[in-house]
């Protein structure tokens, strides 16, 4: 079996959702996606695609590094 390095992310976005006391069907609006993709992302069971990474972080006004932190796992 082949080595293959995978990638973890673990995300902040139920913190900054909090701090703006903002419900998980709203940001979804905001964003364009479901009220499950936001909960499944808050999870960290999906991972996002760069835009959907982006929009989120935009609407909190962080850096998408600050939205979630990625990490190999060999």
């Amino acid at each position: 079996m082949a080595n293959k390095s995978k990638y973890q992310f673990d995300s902040k976005i139920h913190i900054y959702r909090a701090a703006k006391r903002m419900t998980q069907q709203e940001l979804a609006d905001l964003v364009g996606v479901s009220r499950q993709t936001i909960m499944q992302l808050e999870r960290n069971r999906y991972n996002p695609s760069m835009l959907l990474a982006y929009s989120i972080a935009k609407v909190f006004g962080v850096s998408i590094e600050e939205l979630f932190d990625f990490e190999e796992v060999l």
